[in-house]
């Protein structure tokens, strides 16, 4: 054996459990457990061999991918100007960079909802955003735990996690699908205050299904 040795775990536990295995699958996906629930430390450590392979292959498009990226995040920007309380956070011209994330930040005092149910809008029309770099990693476990008062001391953490929003972008991505979600936001924006209620308020009991609905929004998947 020299001084660097690989190695792998095999987890044949079917499901997490709470034992050695079943923990390090949880571990293996940055400690999620559920969509949004940390309950373990985690590392990213999915490559596969064949998704290493596959790695090294994609260094060959790389400055394909990050001029999609970039053609994606001023189709975002364009489309995104103006609409009140959204605002996407943009990259320094003189720093290189992949531009792998659109994020947005969403202030609820201006756009009328907050970014919670701006999401929930946006799941309701299929596209795939999230609320990244959600929640802080004080408000994860086992940090949570072990340091229930952070909370106290990480006002702006929080501030910030609450209000990021990041958009879908990349090669299966096109500025055509860009127009369709930024006009979803655009609608949800326009009508913020009456889907923060809706959303907030429990169904009347005499609604039903065959109801119109003025607040219809688009009728295509958006991913």
């Amino acid at each position: 054996m020299g001084d660097l040795t690989p190695f792998r775990f095999l987890l044949v536990e079917p499901r997490y459990a709470g034992n050695v295995g079943s923990t390090a699958r949880v571990m293996k996906n940055f400690g999620f457990r559920a969509y949004d629930d940390v309950g373990y430390i985690g590392i990213n450590g999915k490559m596969t061999e064949a998704a290493a392979a596959m790695g090294l292959t994609s260094l060959e498009s790389m400055d394909d991918f990050i001029a999609v990226n970039l053609v994606n995040y001023h189709a975002y920007r364009e489309g995104l100007a103006g609409v009140p309380g959204v605002s996407l956070v943009g990259y320094d011209p003189r720093e290189k960079s992949s531009y792998q994330y659109v994020i947005t930040e969403i202030d609820a005092a201006h756009a009328g909802l907050g970014r919670d149910q701006l999401l929930a809008v946006l799941h309701a029309e299929r596209v795939l955003a999230r609320r990244y770099f959600h929640p802080g990693v004080h408000r994860m476990e086992p940090y949570r735990s072990y340091f229930p008062n952070a909370e106290l001391l990480l006002p702006h953490t929080r501030w910030v996690s609450d209000r990021v929003l990041s958009l879908p972008t990349g090669t299966a991505v096109n500025p055509e699908l860009i127009a369709r979600v930024c006009a979803v936001i655009r609608f949800a924006v326009a009508h913020g205050h009456e889907i923060a209620a809706r959303l907030t308020s429990p169904p009347a009991a005499s609604s039903s299904p065959d109801d119109d609905d003025d607040l219809t929004l688009t009728d295509g998947e958006v991913a």
